[in-house]
């Protein structure tokens, strides 16, 4: 969404809520608004895919809209991936890279951003290598395998003086920053009860494939789509949960699930007492967030997914752009960089640590059948 559009989506905010507080709370909106006060509308930066599957593709598509950002490099293990994407997308052959020779990139002025989008077991090694390389690094969510990894992750980008930030596309969605203001603004007073849930009924899967091994994902589908579920309770409230109970199951069809969980509900508690449930799955379709405040109410459904979502509160029903999100999630962060401003915090590296933080606590609680302090 260029800068236009957004300052005409901010007017019609203002006038929906009365000219109530914008901010701070939809702060990304505020640092935008500061950030392009000098910005140069025609630079841009250069993004290297790393890893060519399923949602590398949906990125690819986004960058195909991007102003501030292109396709300029290719990293893969399948040499047949480097010719199929390398012509569709006219990437020159000194920007296409394998695993192996990945760490020669460095030499390469013409790639800033690498973004990660391989496996989970990979996210770490792989922004590792980025940022000695000299690169900004972009990595898929779940951040890593555990909360530990993220820690080096981070460690890692400081220690090379470039820019992490976790492919949290919902921040730059505008229901989803409109849930966080009515939520951190108290709009409708404290909020005290959240439900927020995400799953799909997968089918075609290929028993091997790369999410049914704990090795290879961490988990199921808690570590996959759940993470939105942890995300939305924590911007919503604006606050960090300090305990949790979990369960895995039902099991519905144990042939697919050896070693990761196939469903999983959670609750979290906050320190303002507010209490959230949430449940993901790969069995099951579910795709709605509803949170309860002192005097009213909202909700999105669809709410976790790519949408378009659909979403009210007690003030009435939304009336919001449909954006693509990668497209402007990916414009957004090459502007703080191209204009050497930090990323906003709740895209960062520390941000994604805090998710995993929740999740790995989730994890312990259903393994252990007892409640975890965070």
């Amino acid at each position: 969404m260029d800068l236009e559009k957004r300052r005409e989506f901010i007017k019609k905010m203002t006038l929906i809520t009365g000219g109530s507080a914008l901010l701070p709370s939809i702060f990304s909106f505020k640092n935008i608004e500061e950030t392009l006060s000098d910005f140069d509308d025609n630079k841009t930066l250069n993004i290297a895919l790393c890893g060519l599957g399923r949602y590398a593709k949906i990125l690819a598509k986004g960058l195909e809209e991007t102003k501030h950002c292109k396709l300029s490099g290719l990293i893969t293990g399948t040499p047949e991936k480097e010719i199929e994407w390398g012509n569709k997308y006219n990437i020159s052959s000194d920007n296409i890279y394998n695993y192996e020779d990945f760490d020669s990139i460095k030499d390469n002025d013409d790639i800033d951003i690498v973004y990660v989008v391989l496996p989970n077991s990979m996210h770490k090694e792989f922004t590792i290598r980025a940022a000695n390389a000299g690169k900004h690094v972009i990595v898929e969510k779940p951040m890593a395998l555990n909360a530990n990894e993220c820690l080096e992750m981070i460690a890692a980008c400081k220690k090379n003086n470039v820019q992490l930030a976790v492919g949290y596309r919902l921040h730059f969605e505008p229901h989803h920053q409109e849930i966080k203001r009515l939520g951190q603004d108290k709009v409708f007073g404290g909020v005290r009860y959240i439900d927020a849930s995400l799953g799909y009924r997968i089918q075609g899967w290929h028993k091997n494939a790369w999410h049914l091994k704990k090795s290879m994902s961490g988990g199921g589908p808690l570590a996959n789509i759940g993470i939105y579920c942890v995300q939305s309770n924590r911007y919503i409230l604006g606050e960090e949960p300090i305990s949790v109970t979990a369960q895995f199951g039902p099991i519905q069809r144990p042939e697919y699930f050896a070693e990761v969980e196939e469903s999983i509900t959670w609750q979290l508690e906050f320190p303002s007492g507010a209490i959230t449930t949430s449940s993901s799955s790969y069995s099951y379709n579910v795709d709605r967030l509803y949170a309860s405040a002192d005097h009213g109410s909202f909700q999105l459904e669809p709410a976790l997914s790519y949408g378009p979502f659909k979403g009210k509160s007690s003030q009435g029903v939304f009336d919001f752009p449909t954006i693509n999100q990668q497209q402007v999630q990916l414009d957004e962060i090459s502007k703080y960089i191209l204009n050497k401003e930090p990323l906003p915090s709740h895209i960062t590296g520390e941000e994604g640590y805090k998710d995993m933080l929740v999740i790995d606590a989730i994890y312990k609680s259903a393994e252990t059948n007892k409640k975890i302090k965070i």
